[in-house]
């Protein structure tokens, strides 16, 4: 529940602390006091959209800070612990929560979850948990069926949460196999050409069998051959250097007799017999230099301007498959890929066939799962009904009958049924949707009583009525007065009321008060008890608070509301 609220400079309200606690507390004042603005502030501490027309004249931000009292290891204390932030421990039941938000006059906006600074959008993941809001926008939203179908489902409670949790995962089941089937389907053209295409370019590849590094070692090797001439000449003049055919020019006989020379006379010097092993390696390394050019210059020989064709015819080859996939390590890779995706393409008759079946085993998993969602709402709408009616005749409609029908509708993920919620305000009307046959006054206690009914199976923290009288007086706001002190058993209550006969059965009464100095107009909100709230409950009946008649009729009042609790 929330223990406490502060605006500052949020519409006409310049600074106000609003004491709530449990139970039911009403909040009254005059016209253009600033009662909407506390609705406001608290759809701002819920993540609602906010805006800079709510900032107070002249300020530049308006805030909101809420003090909640939540279980410590609840669902909002670990949502508030998932955005980083913490509860405060009161008890070993309860901890307190402390919510804020600012709005600039340049429309900015800022949240703030027990301390630490947070998207807006966790303040309405909380409101879910936390609070809920009627307000003449939410009587308008109860003539909509998908609003009359929620409100039936919170009041079928686990049966019906069951159900169509249960037909949700089926439909989302079937939704993907169709999702799929029809894309196979409708791109078969697409994928046939595709096949084509890639047995195609599968084909030249294994044709042309690439290695990995093979247009490099081309590369190298048409360099070679178109320049084989100038390679042979180097290479034989380099070879004749080293084997000439006269001996005394021949560089590998010159090294030898230098190193017998060496070897002569090396036993005289260590040094001269080191530099004697390292002629010896260069005689060794000059006659394989030696033949290796003997190789070279004989494979150049071999070598001739037909092997450069084949090379370049090669290349050629190659190149085709670099222009057509990127690189040759990119066609040899779609051998391997291309060859799997093929498969997969050419599959696409079996897998139309294995999925056209698999769609008809989800869609007889989901007619089963339909029939039970609609079999545990019908069950709950007939209570509903029942249970409906039953307040509405002590919301002074004592011959209104309310049926809550459930008929077949397009499936979605919701489920298969149309839910509509029929009033037969009369004796002898027949039920017609409330949606057209309700007045205002109508469906502001058709809302209560269906709030009131679903109370008992699903109790919601806080609940927020906004001018829920609207349309009524007299015997029937009295009883309205009472359905919200009998709702506050279980649940918080904050109502904002221009009735002092709702009023009256509030055990918390707070009074938005406007004062003019002449130049600013501001409001601020007291607690009322005793005389003064005789006071406001008079100027509620009258418009005239110190009224004797209208102060004996506020006293009657109160003590109506006195002994209902």
């Amino acid at each position: 529940m929330i223990e406490q609220m502060t605006l500052r400079d949020l519409g006409v309200i310049a600074e106000a602390t609003l004491p709530i606690g449990p139970g039911f507390t009403a909040i009254t004042g005059e016209t253009g006091a600033g009662k909407t603005m506390v609705v406001t502030g608290l759809g701002l501490l819920l993540g609602q959209r906010s805006d800079s027309g709510a900032v107070r004249a002249g300020a530049a931000q308006a805030s909101v800070e809420g003090v909640w009292i939540v279980p410590p290891d609840g669902a909002v204390a670990e949502r508030v612990r998932e955005a980083g932030a913490d509860v405060e421990p009161i008890d070993d039941t309860r901890a307190e929560l402390i919510v804020g938000r600012i709005i600039s006059s340049e429309g900015r906006s800022r949240a703030a979850v027990g301390g630490r600074a947070a998207p807006a959008a966790v303040l309405s993941e909380l409101a879910d948990d936390l609070v809920v809001v009627h307000g003449q926008s939410e009587q308008l939203r109860l003539r909509s069926s998908v609003a009359q179908r929620d409100a039936l489902d919170r009041f079928g409670g686990a049966d019906v949460a069951e159900a169509l949790e249960a037909y949700r995962e089926r439909f989302a089941a079937w939704e993907r196999l169709d999702e799929q089937l029809t894309t196979l389907v409708a791109d078969r053209d697409a994928r046939a050409a595709e096949a084509e295409e890639l047995r195609a370019a599968i084909a030249v590849i294994e044709a042309a069998a690439p290695r990995a590094g093979e247009d490099a070692e081309l590369s190298q090797r048409a360099e070679r051959l178109a320049n084989a001439e100038a390679l042979r000449e180097a290479a034989a003049l380099a070879h004749a250097a080293l084997t000439a055919e006269d001996e005394a020019a021949d560089a590998t006989t010159l090294v030898g007799e230098a190193r017998r020379a060496l070897e002569r006379a090396a036993g005289s010097d260590p040094e001269l017999e080191r530099l004697a092993e390292q002629v010896a390696e260069i005689g060794y390394r000059l006659v394989d230099v030696s033949a290796s050019l003997a190789g070279y210059l004989a494979d150049l020989d071999e070598s001739g301007p037909h092997e450069l064709a084949a090379v370049e015819e090669r290349r050629a080859a190659l190149a085709e498959l670099v222009r057509a996939h990127g690189s040759l390590d990119e066609a040899i890779a779609l051998l391997d890929t291309g060859s799997a995706r093929l498969a997969e393409l050419d599959d696409d008759g079996e897998r139309v066939e294995r999925l056209t079946r698999e769609r008809e085993e989800a869609a007889s998993a989901l007619d089963d799962a339909a029939a039970a969602l609609t079999a545990a709402r019908t069950a709950a709408a007939t209570r509903l009904g029942k249970l409906v009616t039953a307040e509405l005749h002590a919301l002074a409609m004592p011959d209104a009958e309310v049926e809550v029908s459930v008929t077949p509708a397009a499936p979605s993920r919701s489920g298969r049924d149309d839910v509509a919620i029929l009033l037969a305000p009369h004796p002898g009307s027949s039920p017609r949707p409330v949606s057209r046959s309700a007045s205002g006054g109508e469906l502001s206690r058709v809302m209560l009583a269906i709030e009131v009914v679903i109370a008992g199976v699903d109790a919601v923290p806080t609940f927020v009525f906004d001018e829920v009288d609207a349309g009524i007086g007299g015997a029937a706001a009295i009883e309205v007065g009472r359905r919200l002190a009998r709702l506050a058993q279980t649940s918080q209550v904050i109502a904002v009321t221009h009735l002092a006969q709702v009023a009256a059965f509030a055990n918390n009464h707070l009074s938005v008060v406007k004062a003019s100095d002449g130049a600013v107009t501001a409001s601020g909100v007291h607690q009322l008890t005793g005389a003064a709230r005789e006071a406001e409950m008079a100027r509620l009946l009258s418009g005239m608070p110190d009224s004797e008649a209208a102060l004996t009729h506020a006293r009657e009042l109160l003590d109506l509301g006195t002994i209902a609790d």
